[in-house]
Formats: structure tokens, sequence, C-alpha cells
């Protein structure tokens, strides 16, 4: 939920309708913002496979991916980063298919023999049945995010856009292809990206 000392909400902060719209995922989304309510900046967990899927990745990596999405590609959906792992938020249905997809063009984990086993790592698909622990909407007021809990791209609407399979395919094969290409100097300052979400689509 958006601090109401500033006009213009950030990408990374959640707005009351984007905390609605995660609220939604659970059995008790009245509970869910209640308890956001009194305490903004804790975890929740909330199941997967109805409201979104949850295509989790190295934190490096899905920083590769989410660049590729916003550089060049639609742009992404919610992103958060919680404990070391890049939280991308998909379209229902994306657990299932992506790592299909990654098999059959050989960058899955079971590649063909010979093939490009291995260039993409292990990512994490979670949809029906699963749970996911995002971070709360906010951090407590006056503190510093925390780095290993926040929103990179935080839900700011009822029905966000959310990638399916294909897109978030796309965008790990290049951020693989572009891993053999980077520099061992990484830019200054990589948690200063800022996405422009009115690009999205």
């Amino acid at each position: 939920m958006s601090s109401p000392r500033n006009a213009a909400p950030h990408v990374s902060d959640v707005t009351s309708d984007g905390a609605a719209w995660l609220a939604s995922a659970g059995a008790y989304p009245r509970h869910t913002l209640a308890l956001w309510e009194g305490r903004p900046g804790v975890p929740v967990v909330l199941p997967c496979g109805s409201a979104f899927d949850v295509v989790s990745a190295p934190a490096i990596f899905g920083r590769r991916m989410l660049d590729r999405l916003w550089d060049v590609g639609p742009g992404s959906g919610p992103v958060a980063e919680f404990r070391g792992r890049m939280l991308l938020f998909a379209a229902p249905g994306t657990a299932q298919r992506l790592p299909s997809l990654l098999d059959w063009e050989e960058w899955g984990a079971r590649g063909r023999p010979g093939g490009r086993t291995g260039a993409v790592p292990s990512l994490l698909c979670h949809g029906a049945g699963d749970t996911v622990t995002v971070p709360g909407p906010a951090g407590p007021e006056g503190a510093p995010p925390r780095p290993d809990s926040r929103w990179l791209v935080a839900p700011d609407t009822r029905r966000p856009w959310l990638p399916g399979p294909e897109v978030l395919l796309w965008a790990a094969v290049r951020a693989a292809r572009a891993a053999v290409r980077i520099s061992i100097f990484p830019p200054a300052d990589q948690g200063a990206k800022v996405y422009d979400v009115s690009r999205r689509r």
C-alpha cells in the first residue's frame, strides 16, 4: 500500500488495489488485508494457481530475466525478491508449461544429451497446489527496505498483466545467452534500476 505522503507511487510501492489482488489468492482475503493494515511489512504465504503462478529464479539470473523483459520485451508482472530468490508472478498455468517448454527447447534440466542443459539454472515453478511466501506491501515506517524481502515491480491494480510461459521462456533463454557475454565488472548499483510500468502490456 503506497504511503499517503507520496503523491505518485513508486514502482516498488504496493497500492491498495495491488494488495487486494494479492490477498484475493488466499481463502480469507479480508483476514490478509486486516493483517497488513496492522503490520504492513509482514510476509505472508499465499497459494498459487488461481490468481497467479510464480516462477522463482536465483537472484542474479532472475535479475537478468527481468532486465530482458523490460529492455526489449513486453515488461513483467509483479516481481519480488525474497531470501535470495527472484519471484516472477506469471499467468496461471505457467508453472505447468514452462519446464516442458525449456526441455523441448533443450534449455531445461532434462534437455537432450549434447544440448544446452544447465544453461538456464533451476527455475522453481509454483502452480496449483503450491504456496509461496511474498513480502508484505510495505516496510516499517521510516525503515529502509530489506534487501532480502522487497518488491521490485509491485502489484498496482486488481487485474495486473501477467506473462505466460512463452514470454518467460523467451526471457530465460535470452538471459542464459547474455550470461556468457557479461563482463566480470557489474554495472554500478545494480539495485537502482527503475522499470517503466507504463510500457507493460
